[in-house]
């Protein structure tokens, strides 16, 4: 006969697999952190980010995983195929109200792309809760309220601390791009804050001590991501501190979702498929070299800072209400297109991903 404990470990529900998702949400917080711990020891927390900081986490993680979504959409014919008209349009889109946003002030425009980005960096780690509540086979009404509050309030109360602390030593895009609270509104949201935490950690030790039920990804995502933003945010008032917390929880776990339905479409050949290492070299190789290349067009076209990475400055001023709104198309279409491609309705593929444990 099976134990009930061995049943339970038997059904913990892992999206990917149980050292994938360790790896994934556990080791990029472990990375972020240890890259905190780092820059407290060499002196980086108070001053400007060091270039190799910015070339790790910007370059190679927030830009990079941008261009990851090509592989969910623009690198498989078959999903073209499947909706057009979005996939087509939303770049047009995205230039157009881009430019004509641009055009009228330079600062609408970056905090218009600076809430877009809070938007999608948010509902992203709301989306792995659900996808594992879904896995789990969670449908308790009030488990979902204490899950959407706790996972929510993880972001959205520093955000919040952050509006009514301006100015700060960090930003999202560019100084400024943040509306500043005249009043402290942080100080009322606090205890809801702390209040949603402690349900949530209760409600997760009461089910497994009583009934035997756990769901140690979800409890990671939403550990993980309350200590990374309170840390970046709250605790520390630095740009290095906000940089590695902030972009390396989102970033790595997208990248590993991106790659995990990619290989997951690509059909299998009678020939022998190449190795994990060769097509993971081959998914980072790409939208490595794709994020370089945005990037140097930024830097020589427009902010001018690293020259030592990118090359001498180019003179495109006269192009500059162009070329801003066009350099910015990959980032927002990346943003819109997640609010429909990891749709388990929309995808039977990807919505294996949350079937519960033991349904398929």
């Amino acid at each position: 006969m099976t134990s009930p404990t061995a049943s339970a470990v038997s059904s913990t529900p892992w999206l990917f697999s149980r050292s994938v998702d360790l790896m994934t949400f556990g080791g990029s917080a472990l990375l972020a952190l240890a890259m905190l711990g780092v820059g407290g020891v060499f002196g980086w927390l108070h001053q400007d980010t060091p270039s190799w900081t910015w070339v790790v986490a910007i370059l190679l993680i927030d830009v990079a995983h941008v261009y990851a979504t090509g592989f969910r959409v623009y690198f498989d014919r078959a999903e073209l195929a499947r909706r057009p008209w979005l996939y087509a349009l939303t770049p047009g889109f995205a230039f157009a109200i881009s430019w004509a946003l641009y055009s009228e002030s330079v600062d609408v425009f970056w905090r218009c792309l600076a809430y877009l980005a809070v938007f999608h960096f948010i509902r992203q780690q709301y989306g792995w809760v659900a996808l594992y509540r879904n896995k789990a086979g969670e449908t308790n009404r009030w488990g979902r309220w204490i899950d959407t509050a706790a996972i929510y309030l993880a972001t959205v109360y520093p955000l919040v601390y952050w509006h009514c602390h301006l100015p700060r030593e960090f930003w999202w895009f560019r100084p400024d791009d943040f509306a500043s609270f005249s009043l402290d509104w942080s100080a009322y949201l606090a205890p809801f804050y702390w209040s949603a935490m402690a349900a949530y950690f209760i409600k997760a030790i009461g089910l497994a001590v009583t009934k035997r039920q756990f769901n140690p990804g979800k409890d990671l995502v939403v550990a993980t991501t309350a200590l990374c933003w309170y840390l970046g945010i709250i605790t520390f008032n630095s740009d290095y501190a906000f940089t590695v917390t902030n972009v390396i929880i989102h970033g790595i776990p997208y990248m590993v979702l991106v790659y995990w339905y990619h290989q997951t479409s690509t059909p299998t050949q009678s020939r022998p498929l190449p190795s994990v290492a060769m097509r993971l070299s081959r998914f980072i190789g790409l939208i490595w070299i794709l994020a370089y290349v945005e990037e140097l067009v930024w830097d020589r076209g427009v902010w001018h800072e690293r020259s030592w990475l990118f090359g001498a400055p180019w003179n495109l001023d006269s192009v500059e209400t162009i070329l801003v709104p066009l350099l910015a198309v990959p980032q927002i279409t990346h943003y819109v297109l997640d609010g429909f491609i990891w749709k388990r309705r929309t995808s039977r593929k990807f919505a294996t991903l949350a079937s519960p444990t033991g349904a398929g």
